[in-house]
């Protein structure tokens, strides 16, 4: 079974910067959404970026200007670039890709953001 595995979390200081790494341990095919989501402690998990095979881009309002995705379909890898970090973006950064009738998702990689 595809497996997708992040990478890249990690503890920052407020105003700094990670790049988030998904990619699969295999080949996806038709793939037509990949996906950042997290999850804070206590509260539930929220779609932070999504991007389409088509090109449409889509972010949560309160990481707009501040978060890039990025993806190759081809090679089932997604980025997410995130700068200006603040506390409250602190969670666990999940992965996520989808065709219709289909859902992969990774294991989930730390991120931490305090002074």
């Amino acid at each position: 079974q595809v497996q997708l595995v992040e990478s890249g979390g990690g503890l920052v200081q407020p105003g700094g910067s990670l790049r988030l790494s998904c990619t699969a341990s295999g080949s996806i095919f038709s793939i037509n959404t990949m996906a950042w989501y997290r999850q804070a402690p206590g509260k539930q998990r929220e779609l932070v970026a999504l991007i389409t095979r088509w090109g449409n881009i889509n972010y949560v309002d309160s990481v707009k200007g501040r978060f890039t995705i990025s993806g190759d379909f081809a090679k089932n890898t997604v980025y997410l670039q995130m700068n200006s970090l603040k506390p409250e973006d602190t969670a666990v950064y999940y992965c996520n890709q989808e065709r219709v009738g289909y859902a992969a998702w990774g294991q989930g990689t730390q991120v931490t953001v305090s002074s």
